[in-house]
Parts: structure tokens; C-alpha cells; sequence
């Protein structure tokens, strides 16, 4: 069971640490990571905000609470002079696989599972000295990378101080550092649904253009064309609220001194780290999506030219008997005076005129490749 409120004391060069209870002090070095579910926000709004007041001299106000509590917002970002708020939507854990469909039979190396796509939003409020993060009651992110932080702890209790460049080195600086590697680690894992999604459409754009078989898994083709157009969505929202966030991070004041220069230099090269990972994915969600509209408008002309050549080879067929019926139709009239009709060996010279004729017709639509099979 994942606990609801998790707090951890960052101490950059120094290690993490643990706490039971929330900060009512700020902290002497480092920073807080309050991590809390959704559902812990709303019923313990009130010790959170007395916590933050604490910690901070500020509290969330109203609407950001309501943003926070809202499991059906978009990714954005949000600012007010004493804190920045971005809600970030991830890939939900429960995200189930589609089961194939009963009448299609299990083969090997048939098409790939299809996932149902499913995204939730993670909430940051980002203080000088504090982060908070409000996540989904499934939400593994959070154990994850508080799991992450504490295998970072040096081991030597000389390598917690900064100049060894020990593991203690390796832990976020600042809240903001904190927050851009927990949306790194979010970005991921779209990153990884991209393969799954390619090799899935990658299967569906071969058996599109299969000429000798019929193609009828239209409702596995269309959910994963939904899915390119969600991510597509939630993509869009990410870059976004992330290019909100770098221009709020190009006004905030530089610090006088070096290291916290520095500090600075890399949030930027992290936010746009971050940004570039998220327009990677979206653009191979476009490209996806071409791929596949390309290969849906080529299985319908391939099929188009199968259907033109069937009825082409009808065509000829039909040519060459027309001849055949109408000989047949002049010698079954009822007629005293057609030629052969009384000659023993008319029926031989009407059947051998009816296959000279046929065999012509079939030899000159053969030669103009009426007849011809098609090459594939």
C-alpha cells in the first residue's frame, strides 16, 4: 500500500532523509519534498496548508487547490509571486491490454497486444525551499524515484561532503532540479510507449498491404489511431505548459553567487532537455499517423487495381463468349434454309468455327495482357 503523505529532507552533498511528520520549521540546508495523493490533499488540506505556512510564509490558494484536485486537468502551468504550480499528466499504471478479438485465431507471431492508453494528471506546487507533488492514488513515480533518491546516499560518511563528488553529489540541488527529474522520468515512459505503439502500427501497415488476404481488423487499426490522437493531446499540453515554465525560468533574478548560477544554468539545460524529449515523442506521433493514413489509402488502392483486374479477366471472359452465343443463337432458329443444318457433319464445322474464334479471342486479349496475371 503506498502511503498517502510521504516527506523527505533533501540535503544536496549530504543525503535524504526520512521524516514522520510534516516540516513546521524551514529547513537549515536543502530543501522539502512533501509527495501526497490526491485523495490525502483533499482530506488533509488543512495540516498541509499550516505545513506550508510554516515552511514557506505562503499557502496554496483556492483555485490552485481546486487544479491540484482535479483529476481531469490538462497538463499547464501557473504562477503566482511566491510559487509556481504545473500539473503534468503521465501514463497511468492500470493502463490494461485489449483483448484480441474471439473470432481472429491466436497464431504465432500475430499482431502485437494493443494497451488502452490512459493518462492522469501528477500536480507540482514548486516553493524556494519546498515542492509539493500531488499524485494518483495508482501512481508508482513517486516510489520510484523516492526509491532512486535514497539508493543515491553515499554509504561513506566522507563522501557526503561536496568536494569528495561522491554519490551525495548526484541528488537534485533544489526543488526545481527535483521536479524537472520527476517529469524526466514521466517523459520516459512516453518515450517507451512510442516503441510499443510503433511496433503495433508497424504490424497493422503490413497486414494493410497484403494483397492475397482481406484485411477486417479495422477496430484494432482505429483504437490505435485514437491512441496516436490522445498522445498527440497530451503532447501538445506538455510542450506547452514546459515552454511556460522555461519563460518564467528566464525572468526569475540571477543569484549573485556562482554556484547558484550554475544551479540555474542547468534547470534551463534540464527544462529544455525535458522540452525536447516531449516534441520528440510528438513528432513521432505525427509520423506515425502519417504512416498509417498512408498505408490505409494504399491497401485501398491496392485493392482498387485487385478489383479492376477481376473485372478486367470477366470482361475478357465475357468477350469471348459473346461470339460463341450468338452462332449458338443463328443456328437455333427455326429456320428450314440455314446452312449445315441438314449435313451430317455440321454440327463438327459449327463447333470447330465456334472454338477457331474463341481461341483467336483468347490469343489477342492474352497478347494485350487482358488475360495476363497480375505480378506482386
Amino acid at each position: 500500500m503506498i502511503p498517502a503523505f510521504r516527506v523527505s529532507h533533501l540535503q544536496p552533498g549530504q543525503g535524504v532523509r526520512e521524516l514522520d511528520a510534516l516540516p513546521s520549521a524551514p529547513p537549515a540546508h536543502g530543501f522539502y519534498w512533501l509527495a501526497c495523493t490526491r485523495s490525502a490533499l483533499g482530506a488533509a488540506l488543512g495540516p498541509l496548508q499550516a505545513a506550508l505556512q510554516a515552511v514557506t510564509g505562503q499557502q496554496l490558494v483556492d483555485l490552485h487547490v481546486s487544479d491540484l484536485l482535479n483529476a481531469q486537468r490538462p497538463s499547464g502551468y501557473d504562477y503566482t509571486q511566491h510559487y509556481d504550480l504545473l500539473v503534468f499528466r503521465r501514463l497511468t499504471a492500470s493502463t490494461t491490454p485489449a483483448q484480441p478479438p474471439a473470432s481472429e485465431p491466436a497464431r504465432r507471431g500475430g499482431p502485437p497486444v494493443l494497451r488502452r492508453i490512459d493518462t492522469s494528471p501528477l500536480g507540482f506546487a514548486l516553493f524556494d525551499q519546498l515542492l509539493l507533488s500531488v499524485h494518483p492514488e495508482d501512481c508508482v513515480v513517486r516510489e520510484a524515484y523516492a526509491a532512486k533518491l535514497l539508493a543515491a546516499q553515499p554509504t561513506d560518511p566522507r563522501e557526503r561532503l561536496p568536494s569528495a563528488g561522491g554519490a551525495g553529489a548526484r541528488l537534485p540541488a533544489s526543488s526545481a532540479d527535483l521536479m524537472l527529474r520527476t517529469l524526466g522520468h514521466i517523459v520516459d515512459g512516453f518515450l517507451e510507449l512510442r516503441r510499443e505503439l510503433s511496433r503495433q502500427l508497424d504490424h497493422w501497415q503490413s497486414e494493410l498491404l497484403l494483397p492475397r488476404t482481406r484485411f477486417t481488423n479495422w477496430s484494432a487499426l482505429l483504437d490505435a489511431r485514437l491512441a496516436l490522437h490522445e498522445l498527440d493531446d497530451v503532447c501538445e499540453d506538455q510542450r506547452s505548459a514546459v515552454q511556460d515554465w522555461i519563460e518564467a525560468l528566464a525572468d526569475w533574478q540571477p543569484p549573485a553567487h556562482a554556484q547558484a548560477l550554475r544551479e540555474l544554468d542547468l534547470l534551463k539545460v534540464r527544462s529544455r532537455d525535458l522540452l525536447e524529449h516531449i516534441e520528440r515523442v510528438a513528432h513521432h506521433m505525427r509520423r506515425l499517423e502519417s504512416s498509417t493514413e498512408t498505408a490505409v489509402q494504399m491497401h485501398f488502392s491496392v485493392q482498387s487495381n485487385r478489383t479492376n483486374d477481376i473485372m478486367r479477366t470477366l470482361t475478357a471472359v465475357t468477350a469471348v463468349f459473346l461470339p460463341l452465343n450468338l452462332v449458338a443463337g443463328i443456328f437455333g432458329m427455326n429456320f428450314e434454309g440455314l446452312p449445315l443444318i441438314h449435313r451430317h457433319n455440321g454440327f463438327w464445322w459449327a463447333l470447330a468455327s465456334m472454338a477457331g474464334m474463341a481461341l483467336a479471342l483468347v490469343l489477342l486479349f492474352w497478347r494485350k495482357r487482358y488475360l495476363a496475371r497480375s505480378e506482386r
